[in-house]
């Protein structure tokens, strides 16, 4: 496998319908900048439907890898080693965040078991088929994956996304649910941005204290000198320092820029995931749209090496894809508004145009 073949696999949005779309937007009755990003948004969703009127998103999807990492045991996660599979009961008992939200907004959740450690029977044969392998190494100081494992997690990703575009899915919403998962995340954008640790390392979504996120930035240090050199070829870096999920993650926005299905990031994990396949394919950023702030640093890098601008920074950082599920209200609204909103009457039409006698008509 080669992840550099996406390259040739994945075009860009439809530039001539998006050019369309702007010269419609001119000619609604809200003047042009009245509605501020929304309108950019709407632009955007012509482009990716290929079409001037844009579709009302209509079966978007919230869908969660999850996995556990190795890394965790050095203490630099506010969550126990192992636990992931907590948060992904709470998620499918409907008393996480995300949950909460999706279930308000009747959003459907999906949760892929990549790589959790734990024994299988402790959660739905739907959610842990697709394991690839229990847990990830400590990216420290081995890798997270084998080459093949690595593989067979990217290839779970793309047969994600073709099961989601193939039964309808319009929009995806992309989170994580892990332990430990923001260190290798935080590795990977250090490594593929060029900078340093210190630069990088937050608190997580869980919280960390000062001397946790000291051991924190001292595994992303050497994480990085793992990291650098197969900095060449993608699946050796995921192998290196990413994990299951993250590798799944990233084989999923590959494959579902390929099939022209927008998705909306989270978090720094999703923005680590984005970053690798950006690396591998170009245009693939094209398809996807930033939810919202994290406070990560480590995801401020990333995106803005992506050019991509956070739709909401409301302080949100429990992550689950939470962020990125309350910035779909926003793309909802830009569809509804670029679809429904009616164009000004053209004054040179029959219909429209002043007859002779309305102009002699005398003025009061």
């Amino acid at each position: 496998m080669n992840l550099d073949d996406f390259s040739d696999l994945i075009e860009r949005p439809d530039g001539g319908i998006r050019r369309d779309a702007e010269e419609r937007r001119e000619r609604l009755t809200v003047p042009p900048g009245a509605l501020g990003r929304l309108d950019e948004l709407g632009e955007w969703l012509s482009a990716a439907q290929a079409s001037v009127k844009v579709r009302a998103i209509e079966q978007p999807k919230v869908l969660l890898f999850a996995g556990d990492h190795g890394v965790a045991s050095l203490d630099v996660s506010g969550r126990a080693p192992g636990s992931a599979h907590e948060l992904v009961r709470a998620v499918l008992d409907g008393a996480s965040p995300v949950a909460v939200l999706a279930r308000s907004m009747s959003v459907p959740v999906r949760v892929v078991d990549a790589g959790l450690d734990c024994e299988p029977e402790l959660l739905p044969a739907e959610v842990v088929r697709h394991r690839v392998r229990r847990g990830s190494g400590r990216i420290d100081v081995e890798n997270a994956l084998t080459v093949e494992e690595t593989e067979a997690a990217v290839r779970l990703g793309i047969a994600i996304a073709d099961e989601e575009a193939d039964s309808g899915t319009d929009l995806v919403v992309l989170g994580d649910l892990s332990v430990g998962g923001t260190t290798p995340a935080s590795t990977l954008i250090a490594a593929l941005c060029g900078t340093d640790a210190s630069v990088v390392t937050g608190r997580g979504g869980a919280g960390i204290d000062d001397l946790a996120w000291m051991r924190k930035c001292a595994a992303v240090r050497d994480a990085l000198r793992r990291a650098r050199p197969v900095l060449g070829d993608q699946l050796e870096l995921l192998a290196a320092v990413g994990g299951a999920d993250l590798a799944a993650m990233t084989g999923f926005l590959l494959q579902a820029s390929v099939r022209r299905m927008p998705v909306i990031l989270d978090g720094v994990v999703g923005a680590a995931c984005a970053l690798v396949a950006q690396r591998a394919a170009f245009r693939a950023p094209d398809w996807w749209l930033a939810g919202q702030v994290s406070g990560e640093p480590a995801q401020a890098k990333a995106l803005d090496r992506m050019a991509l601008n956070p739709l909401l920074d409301h302080g949100v950082h429990v992550g689950e894809g939470t962020g990125a599920l309350l910035a779909l209200p926003l793309v909802q609204a830009a569809a509804a508004f670029a679809a429904e909103l009616p164009e000004r009457p053209d004054p040179t039409t029959p219909e429209t145009a002043a007859t002779p006698e309305a102009e002699a008509a005398p003025q009061v």
